[in-house]
């Protein structure tokens, strides 16, 4: 089913949570994201192919050097930020979209538009931060 959304829709609480039109939304959301992380991606590649380090100075060959090594972790970021691009998407596909992993209840519009691909809510999210500072700790 295809719904064509308003230019200036925005999902609001006073709907009905993770309706067609939400979904329809943050499909959208994902989908330019993830776009718009291939299209980065292709422009880094075509830069660093576009060839080698031709500096002389030592001291300008490890600045270009540094900077490729800058991008390549950036990239691979970004590779896995569309990992779990595909994952949000594929919860939409198969319902479980907007709702949190551990207990199953509403993440929140307002944390899903900041982070939409977010599997936790705030809370749940917040207790696993906690549980990690303190293992980390030992």
């Amino acid at each position: 089913m295809l719904i064509t959304l308003p230019p200036d829709y925005r999902p609001t609480d006073d709907e009905e949570f993770m309706n067609a039109q939400q979904l329809a939304y943050f499909r959208q959301k994902l989908l330019r994201w993830r776009q718009d992380l291939l299209r980065e991606a292709g422009d880094t590649l075509a830069s660093l192919s576009a060839g080698g380090i031709t500096e002389a100075d030592l001291t300008d060959r490890a600045s270009v050097e540094t900077d490729r090594a800058l991008e390549l972790r950036t990239r691979d970021r970004a590779r896995k930020l569309i990992s779990k691009i595909d994952q949000a998407i594929e919860r939409i596909e198969n319902g479980t979209y907007g709702y949190c992993e551990e207990t199953g209840e509403p993440i929140g519009l307002r944390r899903l538009e900041a982070r939409p691909i977010a599997t936790l809510s705030i809370e749940a999210q917040e207790r696993h931060e906690r549980m990690e500072r303190v293992h980390r700790d030992d």
